[in-house]
């Protein structure tokens, strides 16, 4: 499972800056489709962050320089590989957005299951499908071993504690500080056991403030607030499943794999030559995705047929 960023049919240089197009009676086809995929999860709702310019010509293309060279307008073509054979099972255009392309990698395993029988027993893909959310739908609902880096932005750059320093007890539910001392989500029993979950799937795990202010390791654990908060996922079993997985020989099997699936994105702009596209909007980006796709399966499946004499 992975993913690749392919240039609109957009002029970098014409963006301009987001406006309410709703209202307008004079609508061109690219404003209608962007208007429809405002609440499509693989484009307009992937997030609500809103994007800084818009393409007058394909509104619904993201400005983003992900690539690592200049901005442009850009779709993501996302793969599902049968990594035995390097045969493409699936493919999905969205925008060039993490949480986009998490959701299109869970509605291509999906599909592929309903429509051809296929039940993956391991997911490899990189880092930007290591997200906590991803990981427990894998391990929790799917029973499918993720073989992905875990997506971690808890490592502190300013010398300080990170949160790896803190080591989680499952019984007392709690963590334990360098120091000793404990962390819990509430300091007094209740009569109904209480489970504080916020919106974003993460508990909270307080030390007490009297005990961070007679501390000795207090200036290389938390200098500048009171006392030390963690927080910890609803889905840290499946997260640190998956850390225990990358310790396998089975992973490193897995990440040589994977070179596999980025053979086909080189293959896709270098010998396809689609490394623009021809045709504008989702629709559009979705035909030149799903016919690149099937010409390098003709083509792979074209090598693995017997030659008859």
């Amino acid at each position: 499972m992975d993913a690749s960023l392919i240039k609109a049919d957009a002029n970098r240089e014409d963006g301009i800056e987001p406006k309410d197009w709703s209202a307008d009676a004079h609508a061109s086809r690219a404003t209608a489709e962007y208007l429809e995929t405002l609440d499509d999860a693989a484009f307009g709702a992937a997030t609500p962050v809103q994007p800084r310019y818009l393409s007058p010509v394909d509104p619904a293309a993201r400005w983003s320089a992900a690539d690592r060279g200049k901005a442009h307008f850009i779709y993501s073509t996302n793969y599902l590989v049968d990594l035995e054979n390097a045969v493409i099972v699936d493919v999905e255009a969205t925008a060039p957005i993490r949480q986009a392309e998490n959701k299109a990698a869970r509605d291509m395993i999906e599909r592929t299951r309903d429509r051809l029988g296929l039940y993956p027993k391991r997911l490899v893909g990189d880092t930007g499908y290591g997200s906590a959310e991803m990981l427990g739908w894998l391990l929790e609902e799917q029973g499918i071993e993720p073989h992905i880096p875990v997506l971690d932005k808890s490592h502190r750059k300013d010398q300080t504690f990170s949160r790896s320093a803190f080591a989680y007890d499952h019984r007392r539910d709690a963590y334990q500080c360098p120091a000793g001392k404990w962390l819990h989500q509430y300091r007094r029993p209740f009569k109904t056991p209480r489970d504080a979950v916020d919106e974003d799937g993460l508990r909270r795990y307080r030390a007490s403030k009297l005990d961070c202010e007679v501390c000795d390791l207090k200036y290389r654990c938390t200098p500048k607030e009171p006392s030390r908060k963690i927080m910890r996922s609803v889905h840290e079993g499946a997260r640190q499943m998956a850390r225990d997985i990358a310790q396998t020989d089975a992973y490193v099997i897995s990440m040589r794999a994977r070179k596999k699936v980025e053979m086909l994105f080189a293959h896709l702009k270098r010998i396809l030559k689609l490394d623009r596209l021809r045709l504008r909007g989702p629709n559009g980006a979705r035909d030149e995705f799903l016919l690149a796709a099937t010409a390098q399966n003709l083509r792979k499946l074209a090598k693995l047929l017997p030659v008859t004499p």
